[in-house]
């Protein structure tokens, strides 16, 4: 009997450690999801071919600080978003890696991302919902050398929509982040 509790003992610490050791991080920052791969100009498995001179090429430096304001302006100022969800979606991270460039060029820039929802779901939950939206993005500019003096995340929730109706291309419309200079 006493074989079979030390058995037993040890088959549930092994259990209880496997389970722990597990190799998602919950203490990371909003998930970017990789829904439709890019076809056009992505690199990537088509790209292969591509790595095989790389060891011959020369990368020259770039001074972003010239062209920072020029580049900010041409980029877009709003990340959509899927219903009930702050997943920052693949094809917005062009987006966000222009304008983390531009701020990391430029220190002493300042931008604000403001969260907004449909008209669907109750005040709070929408407030809360546009202030995970906005950290996401602002999370997302972080990881790529933003410093969060220089981000701002705020809500406004369903209180100001983009465009107005009560159908999915209005809802479409509403669930997003602006990023707009402080």
């Amino acid at each position: 009997m006493n074989g079979r509790r030390i058995t037993l003992v040890a088959a549930v610490t092994a259990a209880l450690l496997a389970g722990c050791s597990s190799p998602v991080k919950l203490n990371e920052g909003a998930p970017v999801a990789d829904a439709k791969p890019n076809p056009v100009g992505s690199g990537g498995a088509a790209g292969g071919a591509q790595g095989a001179g790389a060891a011959q090429s020369s990368v020259a430096t770039v001074d972003l600080s010239k062209n920072a304001s020029a580049s900010a302006s041409n980029l877009g100022r709003v990340v959509y978003f899927d219903f009930d969800s702050y997943v920052v979606r693949e094809e917005f991270r062009q987006l966000i890696e222009g304008h983390a460039k531009t701020l990391a060029a430029v220190k002493a820039k300042k931008m604000v991302v403001e969260g907004h929802t449909d008209e669907r779901g109750g005040r709070e939950y929408n407030l809360a919902l546009g202030q995970r939206r906005a950290e996401a993005v602002a999370r997302s500019l972080a990881l790529l050398g933003v410093t969060s003096g220089q981000v701002e995340a705020v809500s406004f929730g369903e209180e100001r929509p983009a465009a107005d109706g009560h159908d999915e291309s209005a809802w479409a419309k509403n669930r997003r982040a602006e990023l707009k200079d402080k």
